[in-house]
């Protein structure tokens, strides 16, 4: 007889008990200013860890190692915000981006290649953006020639996350310079040891170099790592951005709501200099409550929005939106109330998310979420025009 499914109660519990056994309790001070290689080491570590129990990767389909339902997903991105879990910071992109532009567009071939590796532990960052196409994807000019069985690839992406670590690249490149811009535009699975590239840290205001830029000098790509039809990269990239925008949002809302609130709250009840507390100013309990109240409807609107089977089409981009500009007024809050004093906290733990409460540093690290995937803008322009129903932008030949 097939043993009964566990209630969400009894599952809570277990990963609760996971938790207590396996949560590194000293992981905040062991990641804080790390070099590069014991972060990798961290991290991978990490992931395998959380891989056992089948952690890692629930949202993936049963086949693939995942099979979560949605309300087990919810009780366990709660249960790992709230015994303040490391986050999977590199495999972020391999996790998410990658796997649902594979399990969406990819072959069976590409599945069976780079699901099992990604499990494994390879490592991808995403080259979409370039100096002069941003947010303005559409507008990018890194070009993908078709020689044989082959393209030879020339360019240049900006902001990819992780690229110094990476195995592997989801690529956007021109395939058809004639026509119109998102039409002309294919979707490849770059190898980074591919002769031709050329990987650079880009220094960030905060002393980390997280993003990169990435040099493309006659980079010859097989014809097998072709997502979808040539030139229909663009369509492609909407799965990619989708997950950006829709899934991660689960375990981040759970984050920011958990350790991000909480932190808050303790900084806001800390004695100054002359006894008193900020919580003793009724605009700062006021504007705690106002967090709280966002916050539970963000979390409310996570939840709802992953267990929705046909989401609106512009439900990511409303997560997206909340998301990242309630995370802006909180860091942006906390670093009020801390003082001169947190300016003098230049570290934070490597393995953290946006919300360590070294509040400079996550105040700055916010603005990551207002532009990338996405500005606030085009979050806006999307949900004026795909979710209200408002006429469209003039967007000339694309």
């Amino acid at each position: 007889m097939k043993a009964a499914a566990p209630t969400l109660a009894e599952f809570r519990a277990t990963v609760r008990d996971w938790c207590r056994d396996h949560v590194p309790p000293d992981w905040r001070r062991a990641q804080t200013g790390v070099p590069d290689d014991e972060f990798v080491r961290f991290q991978k570590e990490w992931f395998r860890t959380l891989r056992g129990p089948g952690f890692a990767v629930p949202h993936w389909p049963k086949e693939w190692g995942g099979g979560m339902p949605v309300a087990q997903q919810v009780v366990l991105y709660q249960e790992l915000a709230a015994h303040d879990a490391p986050r999977l910071v590199l495999p972020f992109v391999s996790i998410h981006h990658a796997a649902s532009t594979l399990l969406a567009a990819g072959t069976d071939a590409q599945r069976e290649r780079h699901l099992p590796a990604i499990l494994d532990g390879e490592i991808w960052c995403q080259g979409f953006s370039e100096p002069g196409a941003g947010s303005d994807m559409a507008a990018l000019t890194t070009s993908a020639r078709k020689d044989g069985d082959t393209y030879v690839v020339n360019g240049q992406k900006l902001w990819a996350s992780g690229a110094m670590h990476a195995d592997r690249c989801l690529l956007l490149a021109r395939t058809d310079p004639g026509a119109p811009q998102r039409r002309g535009i294919s979707y490849f699975l770059m190898d980074m040891r591919t002769p031709g590239i050329e990987v650079r840290p880009i220094r960030q205001a905060t002393g980390e170099s997280h993003f990169c830029e990435i040099f493309l000098d006659d980079v010859i790509l097989p014809a097998t790592d072709l997502v979808g039809p040539e030139n229909e990269g663009w369509r492609v990239a909407q799965e990619t951005l989708g997950a950006e925008r829709g899934m991660t949002m689960l375990e981040l809302a759970e984050r920011l709501g958990n350790g991000g609130f909480r932190w808050l709250v303790e900084l806001c009840a800390r004695p100054g200099p002359l006894g008193t507390t900020p919580l003793d100013d009724p605009l700062v309990a006021d504007r705690l409550a106002q967090f709280e109240i966002e916050l539970t409807g963000l979390r409310a609107l996570c939840a709802e929005f992953v267990a929705d089977d046909r989401p609106g089409p512009a439900d990511a981009s409303i997560v997206k939106l909340y998301y990242s500009e309630l995370l802006q007024r909180m860091t942006d809050f906390g670093t009020e109330i801390a003082g001169l004093s947190a300016h003098t906290q230049l570290r934070k733990p490597s393995s953290s998310g946006w919300e360590s409460g070294a509040w400079v540093l996550d105040f700055i690290g916010s603005w990551e979420w207002t532009i990338p995937g996405g500005t606030s803008e085009i979050q806006r322009t999307i949900i004026g025009e795909r979710g209200l129903g408002l006429p469209y932008e003039p967007r000339g030949n694309r």
